[in-house]
C-alpha cells in the first residue's frame, strides 16, 4: 500500500495530473461507546468526515456496549480504530494476543469514577463490602477501581461477589436492589447520583488515575499514519470545544445518552479532562500496575508487559 501510494504520487508530479490519495475509497471504521464523548461529538458534528474527505476516506461508526468487545472487534479486523477505552481494557486485549497501537490518550480524570451504594445501605465503609454483591463492568476502568477500593478496605476480590454487567444492566440491577453496590463511570455516575437516593462510598481519586486511550492495530498504524493524524487532530479540536462550550456539548450529548438532562451531562463532563495527547511508552507505568493487580487477582490469565505495544506519534 505504501509503495503503491508513493508511485502514484510521483507519477502525478511528473505528468502534472491530480494527485491520487493512497486511501481513496477506503472506509475508516470507528468503534465507540456511549461514554466515548469526543467520538460521539465528532459523529454528531460530521467534522471528521469533512476532514478526511480530501483523502477520499469515508467513515463508518460502530457502537459497542463496553470497551472489551470493542477491542475484540479491533483485534479481529472488524473495526480500524477504537475510540476511548478505559486504561484496563487494552491489558485484557493484550493478554488475548491483540497487536495494539496506542495513538492518543485523554489525560487522567480520576473524578469520573466512583463506588456508590444506596442511601439507606448499611454499608458505611469499604470493609463493609465483604460478602456483598457488586455490579461492575468486566475489564472496564471501574473494574480496577473495584480492586483498588477493596485493597484499601482490607479486602480482595474473593471477599465479594462481583456481578459483571454492562453499564445499562448494572444500573438496572442497582436500581432494583439486586446488587448492594455499583462501581461505574461517567456519564452513568452523575446520572445515578442525581436520579436515585445514593451515597458515594469512595471515589477513584487517590486509587486510580482513570486515563482513557484510543487504539488501533499495529498494522493500521504502520500503513495509515496520515489518516490517524487527521483523527488525532480532530479529537484534540473537539476536546477543546467540549471544555470551552459545556452547555452546547450537553445539548448534543443529552439526547444521545438516553435523554439525560443537560445539567446532568454538564456535571458529568466536568469530571473528564477531554485533553487529548500523544502516548509514549514511558507514560504507561500505571498500566503495568493495573496489569499486575489483575494478574494477582487471577482475573488475567497470564502476566502482561504493558509496554509491549506500539505507539503512534503525530
Amino acid at each position: 500500500m505504501r509503495l503503491r501510494s508513493l508511485t502514484l504520487l510521483a507519477a502525478a508530479a511528473v505528468f502534472g495530473i491530480a494527485a491520487v490519495s493512497a486511501y481513496a475509497g477506503e472506509p475508516l471504521r470507528i468503534g465507540y461507546q456511549k461514554s466515548s464523548t469526543l467520538a460521539t461529538l465528532l459523529k454528531s458534528q460530521g467534522t471528521l468526515e469533512k476532514a478526511l474527505a480530501p483523502q477520499g476516506v469515508t467513515v463508518s461508526w460502530h457502537e459497542f456496549a463496553s470497551g472489551l468487545p470493542m477491542l475484540e472487534a479491533l483485534n479481529l479486523g472488524n473495526v480500524d480504530v477504537s475510540a476511548d477505552v478505559a486504561d484496563t481494557v487494552p491489558l485484557f486485549a493484550q493478554a488475548a494476543g491483540a497487536q495494539l497501537a496506542y495513538f492518543a490518550q485523554e489525560s487522567a480524570s480520576p473524578d469520573a469514577q466512583a463506588v456508590v451504594v444506596h442511601e439507606d445501605s448499611a454499608i458505611q465503609r469499604l470493609a463493609d463490602l465483604k460478602g456483598k454483591k457488586i455490579a461492575v463492568t468486566k475489564a472496564a476502568g471501574s473494574h480496577y477501581l473495584l480492586l483498588a477500593a477493596l485493597k484499601k478496605g482490607g479486602l480482595t476480590i474473593d471477599d465479594v461477589s462481583p456481578a459483571y454487567l454492562t453499564p445499562a444492566d448494572g444500573r438496572a440491577a442497582f436500581e432494583n436492589g439486586k446488587v448492594d453496590a455499583w462501581v461505574t463511570w461517567e456519564p452513568f455516575l452523575t446520572s445515578v447520583q442525581q436520579q436515585l437516593p445514593v451515597r458515594t462510598l469512595d471515589e477513584a481519586r487517590g486509587l486510580a488515575q482513570y486515563k482513557r486511550y484510543y487504539l488501533t492495530s499495529t498494522q493500521y498504524a504502520n500503513s495509515h499514519g496520515d489518516v490517524l493524524k487527521v483523527v488525532f487532530n480532530e479529537l484534540q479540536k473537539v476536546g477543546r470545544w467540549a471544555k470551552a462550550n459545556p452547555a452546547d456539548a450537553a445539548k448534543v450529548l443529552g439526547p444521545l445518552w438516553g435523554n439525560l438532562p443537560p445539567a446532568t451531562v454538564e456535571a458529568a463532563n466536568a469530571h473528564r479532562t477531554y485533553d487529548v495527547q500523544p502516548v509514549t511508552l514511558d507514560q504507561l507505568g500505571e498500566q503495568q500496575a493495573i496489569a499486575d493487580a489483575f494478574v494477582s487477582a487471577k482475573l488475567l490469565p497470564k502476566p502482561v508487559d504493558a509496554k509491549a505495544v506500539a505507539t503512534w506519534q503525530p
